[in-house]
């Protein structure tokens, strides 16, 4: 039997009416309606509330089908099971209604209804798990149905594909809503260990000396994934690994890892010294960048026999300011690769060695890390060179690893999604990327885009064309064992 337990010190949100486009959808059947369920039995999301499921009439449903999917949704991703008097509890708040652009009379009644029968003027949560393509006719059937009113948003990724259609982009949303009303998600941004960062830099001593060009030699970050585009070609043909991924991801981890402390963790300063970070980045070099595609890619469902999409990138990328000048940031992603990896690793400076007799192996190795496995859980290690027990000074590796696991309990922690979404409700953009910076990420990539080298092959299982280890040299990518 499952047990409704609060999680201690969070306040529940306002009341509310959350519509789901693209209900039916695969990020909403395997993130949002399972994330809704588990922040319902979690006892976060609002006293009253009612959960409306859309989409155009191609695909609509009735509410018992929908509360069937998402059943089934829950049954197949979710953590908590949907039993007993709790699911028929939450199961109850779902509905569904049609919402064509241009048309949105269905979705208007059904908001209505829900309006009625929390009581008051709950608020409206938006969110928008569609194509991008279709993001302006949604946004503009929104304002044109009232249904912006007393409303928030959250727009999926990627935001725009290049500088002038985000430009344009933000100008249709900015047409209907205030930016306090748009969350621009990066779930990434939404995962313990992202904010895990933000606590082992500004609440440890032992850290934030150390945070800059003075000790630190490098910085990289890896999300290698070892699944290929599992039939999604209409989606990653025009988009490919870059826009996918280090844009939208990579980039905003980067902005974690590199911003100057913020006078708060709340939304304004916190974004602000986000967005000093991207506006201190130099352009992407066309010529630091390796772009790859994996063998088998063009015979994909779907891929265009001649694509040149991208299947991964790696690059190195410049913050152009008093705490990074000089130290280059790495970043990698791809599909098809050895391992799914979610780690930041900070090199720090190796100091002078010749005091010590040390062997091949240790060179090979060399410590001096700080490397952060984000993949959740979580955990955070410390990689140092000791002396190994005996009578000579010979030195080996050597680690301190704190895990959310072994630490923490994690019953009651939150997935990204869920974390967002609360944060949403309530709210807070603190987690969101904000207009301005999202621009400037497309200006940064704007060379790469224009001048993109071709794409060169790799092996499935592989780590990607044997080109990459020259935008590291004299380093070495590395991934923790």
């Amino acid at each position: 039997m499952n047990v409704r337990v609060p999680i201690h010190g969070l306040t529940r949100p306002d009341d509310h009416v959350i519509v789901l486009f693209g209900a039916t959808g695969d990020l909403a059947r395997r993130k949002l309606l399972p994330g809704l369920y588990h922040l319902f039995c979690a006892e976060l999301l609002p006293e009253r509330f009612r959960i409306i499921g859309s989409s155009p009439k191609a695909f609509a449903i009735d509410d018992e089908a929908f509360r069937d999917h998402a059943k089934d949704a829950v049954t197949q991703f979710g953590r908590t099971k949907p039993e007993g008097a709790q699911w028929d509890e939450f199961a109850q708040s779902l509905s569904f209604a049609i919402a064509e652009p241009g048309d949105a009379k269905g979705l208007v009644a059904a908001v209505e209804l829900a309006d009625e029968a929390i009581g008051g003027s709950p608020r409206r949560l938006h969110h928008l798990a569609v194509p991008p393509g279709a993001f302006p006719a949604m946004i503009e059937t929104l304002g044109a149905s009232g249904l912006n009113e007393n409303a928030r948003v959250i727009c999926e990724k990627p935001f725009g594909h290049d500088l002038n259609s985000a430009k344009a982009l933000n100008a249709i949303i900015a047409q209907h809503f205030e930016e306090a009303q748009i969350f621009r998600i990066d779930h990434f941004l939404g995962k313990e260990s992202v904010d895990n960062i933000l606590a082992l830099r500004f609440a440890n001593g032992l850290f934030e000396p150390i945070w800059n060009r003075d000790h630190v030699s490098y910085v990289q970050i890896d999300v290698p994934e070892s699944i290929s585009i599992e039939g999604r070609a209409a989606f990653y043909e025009p988009c490919g690994a870059f826009r996918d991924m280090v844009v939208t991801h990579l980039f905003q981890l980067m902005g974690i890892v590199a911003m100057e402390p913020p006078t708060s963790l709340n939304s304004r300063p916190l974004r602000d010294e986000m967005v000093k970070v991207f506006e201190s980045m130099a352009p992407i070099d066309p010529e630091a960048v390796v772009r790859g595609q994996y063998d088998g890619y063009r015979a994909e469902q779907g891929v265009d026999p001649h694509s040149g999409t991208e299947t991964f990138v790696a690059l190195r990328a410049e913050v152009d300011n008093w705490r990074w000048k000089g130290v280059p940031f790495f970043l990698r992603t791809g599909k098809c690769l050895e391992q799914s990896r979610q780690v930041v690793t900070i090199g720090l400076c190796e100091p002078t060695l010749r005091i010590f007799p040390l062997e091949a192996e240790v060179h090979a190795q060399q410590g001096n890390r700080l490397v952060i496995d984000f993949a959740d859980p979580g955990m955070i290690t410390t990689e140092f060179l000791a002396k190994q027990p005996g009578p000579q000074m010979r030195l080996r590796d050597a680690e301190m690893t704190f895990s959310y696991d072994d630490s923490y309990s994690t019953g009651h922690d939150l997935e990204a999604y869920e974390h967002l979404i609360l944060e949403a409700m309530h709210g807070n953009q603190a987690l969101f990327t904000r207009s301005d910076g999202i621009e400037r990420l497309w200006e940064v990539a704007a060379p790469l885009l224009e001048q993109p080298p071709p794409v060169e092959p790799y092996w499935r299982g592989s780590w990607g064309p044997e080109s990459i280890n020259r935008l590291v040299a004299p380093s070495r990518w590395y991934l923790p064992r």
